[in-house]
Order: structure tokens, then C-alpha cells, then sequence
């Protein structure tokens, strides 16, 4: 017998999903995060997966696959089953890479967008023992010692390495980079003296910054930030235009059922606005977004635009 009602169709094909996606999960959900432990990145997804894991009743556990500047975990996650159990924590490094080296999937394609978690600034880091103070007297000490000055970042391609190339090309100075496997590696080598300065987001050195173990001497935003109100821009210091900031988003694989990615959306949007996930992040200098799908995948895309012309103009080499 043919089905003359195409809605009764639909409905009757879409029933099982739906079934599924209400009782999703109903078992615990990896998170990738394509970073080393005690980053940024990875304190942010250990906070949202506590706080999932309480709103669902099922442990989102995170899992750190750091290299390549993310892409191991992007790997790793667009060749994973499409059924919600199997997620990645997006950072700017999704953006950066399909200019930076060859890829084994493509950045949209191959991903179905959940949200966008939080956008953060970077804090430019010096070390305590760099006789710089302020922007401008960083750019004097720089100019008087080219090429002397070293500075780490979370990897070839990630913000803070994009942050110190723009802004060695809008002040003429001249620093050496050095990627690391992610954000805490670079962290522990600038607390030991081993780079001059770092650009970082804030959720992962505010600590440091508020003992004065690393001095800021600026925020790469447009605006100060909360959460350090006394620190002020790149952009008052002198360098007008600068700005870069970092974001999280959550993923899952291409073909992941609507139902699902809209339940996994709820649950997300939910936990960011809960009073403490909120305060947590915003304490950490991250401000909470809570994205449609749809609006997350159109920033996803403007970042990867943006960011291919950042590196093609400054002859930014993937390693």
C-alpha cells in the first residue's frame, strides 16, 4: 500500500530518531579536545562536560588528542560514528588549518555544528624578568634587540601564533616563533623563562597573572576585558586595528542525526546559561555564546575565509 499523506510519511520514517534522540544519551560521550591537559581549551571542556554530564545523567568524559594544531582530533572525530557519542571541541585552529596543510577531510563537509561555545581574548604575556612594561615600551625593546626575543604559542596556526605574526607586521618588529603541542607546554616553558612572551586567551593564565608570576601588559580585543578591567588594550597602547580573539565551539560527525544535534544543542545552550557554567567561564575571561547549529556553521566558514587571507598575506607555513 502507498502512502498517499507525505507527512504521515515522514512522520512514520522520522519516529525512531526522534525515539532516540529524547532518550539521547544513554551512554557516556567522548569530548575530543585537541590539546594537552591544563590549556584553555581543555579547561573549558572539562567544565562544560561536568556540567552536561549532571544535566543528563550520563558522564561526558574529555579526551586530549593534541597535535597538529587539531586536526589528530578533527581526524579522529569526522571519521567516528554519526550518532552524537563522539564529539570535538572546535577552536581556531579548525579555522586556520585547511590553509596551513593537507587535510584527510574537509573542515565543513565532514561536521555537523552544535554550537558555539564562548569567545575569549588573548592576553599578551611577557616574562617577569622582560624589562617591558607597557605595548610601547615592548615594541622599543624589541626594535633594539631584532630577532632576539622568542615567543611560544599552542602550535603553528593556533591564535596566539597568529597573534604574534599580525603584530609583528602592523609594528615592524622582528620575534622568533615557537609552536608547542598546545596551550599548557607553552605555558610551563614561559613561566620557566624559556620564550620572552606569549599571546594566550585568558581562561588558562588569569591565575598566574593575579600572583604575578607573568606580567599582562595588554588584551588583544576590542575592549578590556572584566576580568582584568586595569589591563588595556592593543589598541589604546598604540597599534590601532589589533585585534584577535579565540573561540570554542562543539562538533559532531557530518550525517549525525538533526534530532540529536538539535538535543545536543539544547543540553549546550541550557548549560550556558546555568548561573554557575556562566560564572565559571566568565571568571575564566570567556564569554558565553550558545549558538543555533545554523548560525555556528556560517561562523565557522567566515573564520576559515578570514583566516586564509591572514596567512596567505603573511606567508604563514604549516609544519
Amino acid at each position: 500500500m502507498l502512502f498517499k499523506n507525505n507527512g504521515l510519511l515522514c512522520a512514520i520514517v522520522l519516529a525512531p530518531t526522534l525515539v532516540q534522540a529524547q532518550a539521547f544519551p544513554v551512554k557516556p560521550v567522548r569530548l575530543l579536545v585537541g590539546f594537552a591537559p591544563a590549556g584553555p581549551n581543555d579547561i573549558v571542556a572539562r567544565a562544560l562536560a561536568a556540567k552536561l554530564s549532571e544535566q543528563t545523567g550520563q558522564q561526558f568524559v574529555v579526551e586530549n588528542r593534541a597535535g597538529a594544531n587539531t586536526a589528530i582530533a578533527s581526524e579522529l572525530m569526522a571519521r567516528s560514528a554519526p550518532d552524537g557519542y563522539t564529539l570535538l571541541q572546535n577552536a581556531p585552529g579548525h579555522a586556520t588549518n585547511p590553509a596551513l596543510m593537507k587535510l584527510s577531510f574537509d573542515p565543513v563537509r565532514d561536521f555537523a555544528f552544535v554550537t558555539q561555545l564562548a569567545d575569549a581574548q588573548n592576553l599578551l604575556l611577557v616574562h617577569p624578568s622582560l624589562p617591558a612594561y607597557t605595548v610601547k615600551e615592548l615594541i622599543a625593546f624589541s626594535k633594539l634587540h631584532p630577532g632576539q626575543l622568542n615567543y611560544g604559542s599552542a602550535g603553528t596556526g593556533a591564535t596566539g601564533h597568529l597573534s604574534g605574526e599580525l603584530f609583528q607586521l602592523m609594528t615592524g618588529v622582528k620575534w622568533v616563533h615557537i609552536p608547542y603541542k598546545g596551550a599548557g607546554p607553552a605555558l610551563i616553558d614561559l613561566l620557566a623563562g624559556h620564550h620572552a612572551l606569549y599571546f594566550t586567551n585568558i581562561a588558562g593564565v588569569i591565575g598566574y597573572v593575579r600572583t604575578q608570576r607573568l606580567r599582562a601588559i595588554a588584551v588583544a580585543g576590542e575592549k578590556r576585558s572584566p576580568t582584568v578591567p586595569d589591563v588595556p588594550t592593543v589598541i589604546e597602547s598604540g597599534v590601532p586595528g589589533f585585534v584577535v580573539t579565540a573561540w570554542y565551539g562543539i562538533s559532531a560527525p557530518a550525517k549525525t542525526p538533526r534530532p540529536v544535534i538539535d538535543k545536543l544543542n539544547s543540553e549546550m545552550v541550557r548549560a550556558l546559561k546555568s548561573a554557575d557554567l556562566r560564572a565559571r567561564l566568565l571568571d575564566l575571561g570567556t564569554d558565553p555564546v550558545g549558538s543555533t547549529p545554523e548560525q555556528y556553521t556560517a561562523f565557522v566558514q567566515n573564520e576559515i575565509a578570514k583566516w586564509g587571507k591572514v596567512i596567505k598575506s603573511a606567508g604563514i607555513r604549516g609544519e
